[in-house]
């Protein structure tokens, strides 16, 4: 079971914190330092001194960090146009020497879109599937040939498919729960399927869909990854669980119930009950990005059980 740590910098953050968070996750052990992406607080939080861009962001720690993998859980498919975004993603992987992870979603946050001006159309799920055909056709492409797509929503013609990725393949991460669509684009085009903020039995039935999507795509379920993200809020008592869920603003027994929180081993055996429902790696999302201590507690006392 690997353990990611998972960011949501729209809450309130600096690049300064993000970096502090990612080498952190390098030193003690995690797999990978992943963000949202995101331009509008969510919630209570005054989401100051405003929103980072998760490329620009991934592009800062490539160079800062050596061995985490880093990446996106989701880059927002309305706010980059697929060339654009296919650049961005294989340069970032070049500047980290092969580290970057793409998760690609719809986009879902209007009001973001309102407050920055980024168009929010409604056909947003055919949108993404043209997109995912784009971004993997064009790292796909052989150098000195050229990519052309003649889609509903997207046009390309003679494109260099340039630049590379310094991976022969960035991981693709689809998710979430839509029955249908999303099974059948993650057996398509995803290295890895997440299911985000979900209990084990709909994690269970959703990775059911997805290997079946796969295998009607010509696939192996086992091709795929299979993933969960949850809130992660650990003590090594029961005063320091409640501390930790006061700070981001959630109660102990609703955290307990929907995410990962308790004391280290009530954290290590619900994890477990994701494992046997086929979930091979958790995203951890951490909200008090100033609380580097719950980071060094899960990694001494619930990573190194796994």
């Amino acid at each position: 079971m690997d353990l990611r740590i998972f960011t949501e910098p729209q809450q309130g953050a600096t690049y300064d914190t993000l970096l502090a968070v990612a080498k952190a996750t390098e030193d003690l052990g995690f797999d990978a330092f992943f963000r949202s992406d995101h331009y509008l607080r969510m919630g209570s939080t005054d989401g100051l001194p405003g929103p980072t861009d998760a490329w620009i962001t991934l592009a800062g720690l490539a160079r800062e960090t050596k061995r985490i993998r880093l990446g996106t859980l989701m880059t927002a498919g309305t706010f980059r146009l697929p060339g654009v975004l296919a650049i961005q993603v294989a340069q970032v992987d070049q500047m980290s020497g092969g580290r970057v992870e793409l998760g690609l979603g719809a986009g879902w946050f209007e009001e973001e879109h309102k407050a920055y001006g980024i168009p929010f159309p409604k056909e947003k799920i055919a949108r993404l599937e043209e997109q995912l055909a784009i971004v993997t056709g064009l790292w796909e492409t052989e150098v000195g040939e050229t990519f052309s797509y003649d889609g509903t929503y997207y046009q390309l013609t003679d494109s260099p498919a340039l630049p590379k990725p310094a991976q022969s393949r960035v991981p693709v991460l689809i998710g979430g729960h839509g029955v249908s669509r999303t099974p059948r684009l993650a057996g398509r085009y995803a290295d890895e399927f997440n299911m985000p903020f979900a209990s084990v039995e709909d994690s269970g039935s959703q990775f059911g869909r997805v290997r079946a999507a796969a295998e009607e795509a010509g696939r192996k379920g086992t091709d795929l990854v299979y993933s969960n993200a949850l809130v992660a809020c650990v003590g090594k008592d029961d005063a320091e669980v409640a501390r930790r869920a006061a700070s981001i603003g959630r109660e102990v027994e609703e955290l307990k119930a929907n995410g990962l929180a308790g004391s280290p081993a009530e954290v290590v055996d619900r994890i477990g009950r994701f494992a046997e429902v086929g979930s091979q790696r958790i995203y951890l999302q951490i909200l008090d990005l100033d609380d580097l201590d719950h980071l060094d507690l899960i990694s001494s006392q619930v990573q190194s059980q796994l």
